[in-house]
């Protein structure tokens, strides 16, 4: 380590080296802490106070199992400390808000007497990703493994025989299509939200009338709305205007309709309005469901979340929809909420920034 082998340096040619100790572990942005042979701990830097004090006041000149209490930390500063070994490991801190650090301690000669330069590095970040990356590896790897299970069984049955059924082989074709349908639109959503999470979609915002596109949503999930007997309500004023991409904000609304008539009761109804303020515009989409259980409304933008998992699967859907729809509303510069209660329905709002004196082209 640099910051290491300066220290050394300055030691070795006899030069006081308790002021330069300060200055460099200040230059540093991780927390650093040089302990003594007793283990007291005789410097740290701002960024290790602001880590390690914790309630329990200046951590210079405590002992090291003071201010931190974990057992390969201290064998790793002994080691270093009684037989000059360098070494790393890790460090978990627990409490309302943990940290997870990858620590290397490093021995250092200070004034002839042994000291150790322990250095964390934050990877509680890394870390968090890594959890988000496995968990979205497990939930595609389920999500198309049940589709394709039921694809391979019913070619398999078809390949026995039955497709000289001619009972049966025209819904054994049909439940294959069903399923390579759900898979070729998962694959689709995941491609989108990798393209806008990684930055790669841009938008371009304009003023719109809302209420046509409400319609146009409308007339495209007709079908799907009397099958359940859902009405359709638009309360959008005709020349109400949003600010938005237009391909962007279609998508945002289908996702949203779409999932309001899914989730919906029989003979229920899904009314769309629109806010319009000085600073913002809010269009909202609200159902007559059974509505969302309070654990569940703060994750319900998440990847693949669904609160009735069962229920997802018989109405179809990738799980995707709603954090495509936080992503897009993010672009805009606005964000996407919901306001929900068990038996009275779920209201989803798309909070987009205004402009004035603007007018649809």
């Amino acid at each position: 380590m640099i910051a290491t082998d300066i220290l050394e340096k300055m030691a070795e040619s006899g030069a006081d080296t308790s002021g330069l100790l300060t200055t460099v572990i200040n230059a540093l942005r991780e927390p650093v802490l040089i302990v003594e042979k007793s283990t007291r701990i005789i410097a740290a830097n701002s960024a290790a106070r602001n880590v390690f004090r914790r309630g329990i006041g200046d951590i210079e000149r405590r002992r090291l199992s003071e201010v931190i209490r974990d057992l390969d930390l201290h064998a790793a500063v002994l080691r270093s400390l009684q037989h000059a070994n360098a070494s790393e490991t890790q460090l978990e801190l627990l409490g309302t808000d943990p940290r997870n650090f990858d620590t290397s301690v490093s021995p250092l000669v200070l004034n002839d007497e042994p000291h150790a330069m322990v250095v964390f590095y934050d990877i509680t970040r890394l870390e968090r990703l890594e959890r988000v990356r496995q968990e979205f590896l497990s939930n595609i790897s389920h999500e198309l493994r049940t589709p394709l299970t039921s694809i391979l069984a019913f070619v398999e049955t078809l390949e026995d025989g039955a497709i000289d059924d001619k009972d049966n082989n025209r819904h054994f074709l049909n439940v294959i299509r069903r399923n390579a349908e759900r898979m070729n639109a998962l694959i689709a959503d995941i491609l989108e939200l990798s393209l806008i999470e990684s930055g790669k979609v841009s938008i371009e915002k304009r003023p719109l009338r809302v209420a046509a596109i409400v319609d146009d949503i409308f007339t495209n999930l007709s079908s799907k709305s009397v099958t359940r007997g859902i009405a359709l309500r638009n309360h959008i004023a005709a020349d109400a205007i949003a600010i938005a991409d237009p391909t962007r904000l279609e998508q945002m609304l289908t996702n949203l309709i779409d999932n309001a008539i899914k989730f919906n009761r029989q003979d229920g109804s899904v009314t769309v309005d629109l806010q319009a303020g000085e600073t913002r515009t809010i269009i909202t989409v609200a159902d007559t469901g059974e509505g969302i259980l309070p654990e569940h409304q703060h994750r319900i933008f998440e990847r693949f979340f669904r609160a009735d998992r069962s229920r997802a699967r018989e109405v179809g859907g990738t799980g995707l929809g709603l954090a495509i729809v936080k992503h897009l509303a993010r672009l805009h510069g606005g964000e996407v909420s919901v306001i929900s209660r068990l038996t009275d329905g779920t209201v989803f709002s798309v909070e987009l920034p205004a402009e004035q004196g603007v007018s649809p082209r």
